[in-house]
């Protein structure tokens, strides 16, 4: 994918870890409105009408912790291996696509912090640590990332590419847009109101994230390549729970799954990078 150099002004980055605590904007739900008058539906039992109006994006309160002493000079950061002006190009692109779709639907929006770190870091939802893999935390807005994992990837997993490692950045990215929007912190009482669904609501919220990640890609068709499509399908394939259970050697338990099969990751993927569309990425309209 050819993305274009990161602007510094635009991406907002940190080197040594999290830990503080980022205010949230709440606001007016546009995009993303199906979903969680879905869930609403669904899980608490509400009129879907009652819930069409605002909805405060509440926020996961953050660990009491000091936070760690951060590096936080874009151009030093993102310079310091391939891996990491890859993430920094994906997130200024990210940034540079979503942020518009939020202005336009007068919905609060505020970038992600892309925290890179090697082993153990500090994150506003606790200890990171690389057997982790990539993360995101709502307390602090922050995706979490040793790019160690990016050689994991590639020769553990047989995902290779950079789109497979954009994918990464953007499904995470995802994440973020969930909650902005809220939708993390109703999932999150869906599950406590619900313990039978968690899992399957997890998973819901994972599947869309990566339809996002596709979404992204799929609004900037422009720079795609050829192999592009093939790496990321790769990638989502290589990380469904399914497969991930069976190349450990491990009875596949459906009931444990926390992302999806394979094909599911894959289909949502694909879903966002074809349609491009946001709004096709509703992964709970089918629970029932």
């Amino acid at each position: 994918m050819r993305l274009k150099r990161f602007d510094p002004a635009n991406i907002r980055v940190s080197r040594g870890g999290g830990g503080g605590r980022i205010p949230g904007g709440g606001g007016t739900l546009g995009c993303g409105t199906l979903v969680i008058v879905l869930i609403g539906a669904l899980v608490f039992g509400v009129d879907p009408g009652q819930m069409l109006g605002t909805l405060e994006n509440v926020q996961q309160q953050a660990p009491a912790s000091a936070p760690q002493a951060a590096s936080t000079d874009a151009t030093t950061i993102c310079s310091e291996n391939a891996y990491s002006l890859e993430a920094c190009n994906a997130l200024d692109s990210l940034n540079s696509t979503w942020e518009p779709l939020f202005r336009q639907a007068s919905i609060a929006y505020e970038q992600p912090v892309l925290h890179f770190y090697n082993g153990t870091g500090q994150s506003g939802c606790g200890v990171a640590q690389s057997a982790m893999g990539p993360f995101y935390c709502p307390a602090d807005q922050g995706i979490y990332i040793d790019t160690s994992f990016y050689d994991q990837l590639d020769r553990q997993l047989g995902a290779r590419g950079d789109f497979a490692r954009y994918y990464v950045v953007a499904h995470e990215y995802g994440h973020h847009i969930q909650h902005l929007l809220g939708l993390d912190s109703q999932v999150r009482s869906a599950q406590q109101k619900s313990p039978s669904q968690a899992n399957a609501l997890q998973v819901r919220m994972e599947l869309q994230a990566d339809c996002y990640a596709g979404v992204w890609a799929g609004k900037n068709r422009d720079l795609i390549e050829p192999g592009d499509m093939e790496e990321g399908l790769t990638a989502a394939s290589a990380i469904g729970d399914d497969t991930l259970m069976k190349n450990a050697r491990q009875r596949v338990t459906p009931e444990s799954f926390t992302h999806g099969t394979s094909a599911q990751r894959m289909k949502w993927l694909k879903t966002g990078l074809e349609t491009g569309n946001e709004d096709a990425c509703d992964t709970f309209k089918d629970m029932g």
